[in-house]
């Protein structure tokens, strides 16, 4: 699963990092440690054990799921999510990738299995470098009361924090789009498209 976003302070709670955020919300819940370098993504994993089994012991691990957010800002993500496929042996249809979406009104969460990047620039990276539309996505809407058509004001718009009446809207989103990476993990796009694309 991998959150998109861009690195640093200066960006970590804007609209374009919210990607991020849910891979934090991953980790935190999974006991996973963002904590490697790797293909230029900070990586962590976890097991996920079958439904009513006791929690996989410690020589198991790693293993099961793999986390990443790519650190080669937005428009790059493509370089490390191609190092990260390659490196661990994975088919375009075994990610889940989940980033901002500015023409969905704050809140609303939308899946997909496949499709065009929308316009947004880390999700073009990403289909770009795999050379692959069959690439699953979470998209997490972040738009606001009034969202900019396009140009410099939608990039300002995006790389901005989200208005402080905002925020408690966000958390949710944050938690739900944790709760639907979780139903894809256990049950697949289809099934996690039709608990969450309300």
């Amino acid at each position: 699963m991998v959150g998109l976003g861009n690195p640093g302070e200066r960006y970590r709670v804007t609209r374009h990092n919210v990607g991020f955020r849910v891979v934090d919300e991953l980790a935190r819940r999974h006991g996973a440690r963002l904590g490697t370098l790797e293909c230029n993504a900070l990586v962590g994993d976890f097991v996920r054990a079958p439904a009513g089994s006791p929690p996989p012991e410690v020589e198991q691990a790693p293993g099961g799921v793999l986390l990443a957010q790519p650190l080669t800002y937005m428009n790059r993500s493509g370089y490390a999510v191609r190092c990260l496929v390659e490196r661990h042996g994975l088919a375009p249809s075994d990610l889940l990738v989940v980033f901002d979406e500015v023409h969905l009104p704050l809140g609303r969460l939308r899946l997909r299995r496949s499709g065009s990047p929308g316009g947004h620039r880390g999700m073009e990276s990403i289909l770009e470098s795999l050379q692959s539309a069959e690439v699953p996505r979470l998209r997490l809407g972040v738009a606001g009361e009034t969202t900019p058509e396009g140009g410099d004001e939608l990039v300002d718009f995006v790389l901005a924090p989200f208005a402080p009446e905002e925020e408690g809207a966000v958390g949710e989103m944050v938690l739900r789009a944790a709760d639907a990476c979780d139903a894809w993990l256990a049950g697949g796009v289809e099934a996690a498209m039709n608990a969450f694309n309300r």
